[in-house]
């Protein structure tokens, strides 16, 4: 898998079978395309074949979702070796996984949840990291991901958490700015606080999305990162603070699961970010 570092500002979309026809269509405006590697471990020869193709057309990352890397638990081995066998017959340019735990005791909770961010939680998840590395021949990038609650039991804050378990584990990170937004606003902190702090390592891509407020007990609203709605403005003034501070090129991937719009919508969010990087670019 080849590195980022040298490449220009770039701009893609998360493949999904709904979008596929408006993404082969528009290939001039799409950079890479982001590819959830769950959907393709037990595909058919001829999904597997079809996937091949598409990467023969544009870059392909590989994303990963069901791992559970934060977690003081080994990860499995057989979710390691699923993700070598696709990486090995894809040949992405890279790979990825969020720093989350989604199972426990065997039992599979069905989301990704932050774990108590502690240092047993740096040090299982940099043991993971690197037996995945291993496994996979690659280091993967690592997501900051979306709570509705601050773990309890913890001893570090976030950004503090992350950036430890990436100094350990060599990994880049993949930065979600509407993760951070979610958890900034959810936990009484500034966005653009955290999202600061964490450009400050090494970012391999970002991850833009939308979500929407639910109620929550107390009768204070949290914001659900769902994927299923507009990148709102306040988190494409994140990504213009993290042009201005990151000096390496960046590679920005749109998220949407669901309630899909026009592909011309999902474009026109994908200039929003390209003349956002570039304000941010053009900062003294």
């Amino acid at each position: 898998m080849r590195g980022l570092e040298s490449m220009k500002d770039r701009f893609g979309i998360g493949w999904r079978p709904e979008l596929a026809a408006g993404i082969f269509a528009h290939l001039d405006r799409i950079d890479l395309v982001e590819v959830i590697a769950e959907d393709y471990y037990t595909a058919s020869p001829d999904e597997l074949r079809s996937l091949e193709t598409l990467a023969r057309l544009v870059p392909v990352t590989l994303h990963g979702t069901s791992m559970g890397l934060a977690s003081a638990v080994p990860v499995e081995t057989s979710r390691l070796d699923a993700m070598a066998r696709l990486a090995g017959r894809v040949k992405p340019e890279s790979w990825s996984e969020h720093l989350a735990f989604v199972r426990g005791g065997g039992i599979e909770i069905g989301h990704l949840a932050a774990p108590p961010r502690t240092s047993a939680t740096v040090e299982g998840a940099a043991a993971n990291l690197r037996r995945a590395s291993a496994v996979v021949g690659s280091l993967p990038l690592v997501e900051n991901i979306a709570t509705l609650i601050d773990p309890p039991a913890s001893s570090l804050d976030e950004a503090a958490w992350i950036g430890q378990i990436l100094r350990a584990s060599g990994c880049p990170l993949l930065l979600d700015l509407h993760n951070v937004y979610a958890n900034g606003r959810n936990h009484g902190q500034q966005p653009s606080d955290l999202a600061r702090r964490l450009a400050g390592n090494r970012i391999g891509l970002i991850h833009i999305s939308g979500g929407h407020w639910i109620p929550a007990p107390g009768g204070s609203p949290r914001l659900l990162d769902d994927h299923r709605h507009d990148v709102p403005d306040e988190v494409f003034a994140l990504l213009e603070d993290s042009a201005a501070l990151s000096p390496s090129p960046m590679t920005v991937i749109l998220e949407r699961d669901g309630n899909y719009p026009s592909m011309s919508r999902l474009l026109a969010q994908l200039d929003r970010a390209r003349q956002a990087v570039a304000r941010g670019r053009s900062r003294p």
